[in-house]
């Protein structure tokens, strides 16, 4: 156990996963961040400043069941109802056997909350993995499921691979709406035949390792996009990689056989906000800033995220590191310090 996730978890808990109009709680996800890359010491202050904005979490209404759920899915307004449910279910049966049965019903709603459903599960299986099977721990868990089913929303025009494309190649070749104006569903309803045909240009995977190696290379070349496109909306496309590799990270508590579907489902996701939010013609590299000349470059990155406090920048530089740790790519250290310039960092 944790002891200050564990804290920052229960303080968190009494807030919803939403607040303002539609804006994420980022909190427990920046929290395991810093939790996991050295920084725990920053939490409680960190914490301090980002809990003030926050929403309370709505009561219940009405409880969910095995027999009702699918009436309930997509209804946020029932927030309160399904965390009362997972929270139940996690109570009552391996978080493992919870997340067996739930996960292939949630997958085609991927977009919940711009991603953030899936993402937050993600960052709570992190810690499950871990080690870390407190309650506060398992909440967590339930309250990212709960967002999840909440906002459950697909990817209008979604096709699944059937292509020969790799996912770089994929990725580079995406289709764009013809007007990158107004909110997500404003964008996403722009979302057509040409979308889904280029969707289909992915090639499909040939068993669980293929997938995990296709999800892989999709988070990196999603994270190297950023540096170059991610002006066209710095918050917004920070998700084209946290989310993919949300679902990466996950599948060491996933079956293998959802493996493949999860690939589809994060690559329609990441592919979507491509589509809608990254321009046609990238920023020119000359233009953008390097990563740092210094004995452990990945440090220094996650380092100044955890000065900089902005919890995109966190989550962004979280998933950086990484993939800079698979490819020694200096560019993804990069993305990360533009995410960082672009919000004020």
């Amino acid at each position: 156990m944790n002891e200050i996730l564990d804290e920052a978890y229960e303080r968190l808990h009494g807030t919803g996963p939403e607040w303002g109009d539609e804006l994420s709680n980022h909190g427990p996800m920046a929290a395991e961040v810093l939790v996991r890359r050295g920084h725990a010491d920053l939490v409680p202050r960190w914490l301090d400043a980002y809990i003030t904005r926050l929403d309370t979490l709505p009561s219940p209404t009405e409880r969910i069941t095995e027999a009702n759920w699918q009436s309930a899915l997509s209804e946020f307004g029932r927030i309160g109802d399904w965390v009362g449910y997972f929270t139940e279910q996690l109570r009552e049966h391996p978080w493992r056997d919870v997340l067996a049965i739930w996960w292939p019903r949630l997958l085609p709603g991927i977009v919940a909350g711009a991603t953030h459903g899936v993402i937050r599960v993600s960052h709570a299986l992190r810690t499950l993995l871990a080690g870390d099977e407190s309650a506060p721990a398992l909440t967590e868990l339930a309250h990212g499921l709960a967002w999840w089913a909440g906002r459950s929303t697909g990817v209008p025009g979604f096709a699944a691979p059937a292509g020969a494309l790799g996912s770089a190649q994929a990725l580079e070749a995406m289709w764009r709406i013809p007007i990158q104006q107004g909110k997500v569903a404003d964008r996403f309803g722009q979302l057509g035949p040409e979308f889904s045909g280029s969707l289909a240009a992915l090639r499909p995977a040939e068993d669980p390792e293929d997938a995990r190696s296709r999800l892989t290379d999709l988070v990196t070349a999603a994270t190297r996009k950023y540096l170059t496109h991610g002006h066209g909306s710095p918050v917004l496309l920070v998700h084209m990689a946290t989310a993919p590799n949300a679902v990466l990270n996950a599948f060491p508590a996933l079956p293998p056989e959802l493996w493949a579907p999860s690939l589809d489902a994060a690559w329609a996701a990441s592919a979507a906000l491509v589509a809608t939010y990254a321009p046609p013609v990238g920023a020119p590299r000359e233009t953008l800033p390097v990563a740092p000349d210094t004995a452990d470059p990945a440090v220094e990155v996650l380092g100044r995220a955890a000065e900089n406090g902005d919890e995109h920048v966190i989550k962004f530089a979280d998933t950086a590191v990484e993939v800079y740790a698979r490819t020694g790519d200096p560019d993804v250290l990069a993305a990360a310090l533009r995410v960082g310039l672009l919000l004020g960092g």
